[in-house]
């Protein structure tokens, strides 16, 4: 069937664009957070959670859902959550133990693809709780930036900081929880095959 030469592919909508952008922007993110261009880096942390919600917002508003922006949007949001702990455990703004905690949990999830998989399965969708947990946790971590960019109010957004880090990382953790308990719902919901 020949294709329409001014459409595009699905794949290439303005939503999943802007959630290509935001990945490609996480390793310029990381490098400015090293290097100490904390001012670039919150830039950066800002442009990319306007672009957060708005891929949502017009994915939802123009009708340009698709199984990769399901991916992609998620994904992005990991890999910020990821390059803001990296860089803020290496030029010591935080703990090394809050980034192995976050980290264990992602591996904790690891062996949920294969068991999914067995059974014909993709990722099941995100919980609730592991979308607020994400939430919590793209709020502290741009917060502690903020806390060590502008010394005369980190004594108030410092607390604010390290009380959305406790809380997400506790919603993260109870949200794989959760997950475990829908995959083995699934997997046990399953036809079996003979």
């Amino acid at each position: 069937m020949p294709k329409s030469t001014n459409s595009r592919p699905e794949w290439l909508n303005l939503p999943n664009s802007l959630s290509f952008l935001r990945i490609l922007l996480v390793p310029v993110f990381l490098w400015l957070i090293v290097s100490n261009h904390n001012w670039w880096a919150i830039g950066i942390l800002a442009f990319s959670s306007i672009t957060d919600y708005l891929d949502g917002y017009l994915a939802r508003r123009w009708n340009q859902q698709t199984r990769l922006g399901q991916l992609l949007d998620p994904a992005a949001d990991r890999l910020y959550i990821f390059a803001t702990l990296l860089g803020l455990t290496l030029v010591g703004y935080v703990p090394a133990w809050l980034f192995w905690v976050i980290l264990a949990r992602e591996l904790v999830l690891i062996p949920t693809m294969p068991l999914l998989a067995a059974k014909g399965f993709g990722p099941l969708p995100v919980h609730f709780l592991g979308k607020a947990g994400t939430f919590c946790l793209l709020y502290a971590f741009p917060l502690l930036l903020i806390a060590k960019v502008f010394d005369g109010i980190s004594g108030v957004v410092l607390p604010l900081a390290w009380a959305f880090a406790i809380w997400g990382v506790g919603l993260y953790w109870w949200s794989a929880v959760l997950y475990y308990a829908q995959v083995f719902s699934v997997i046990k919901s399953a036809p079996k095959n003979h």
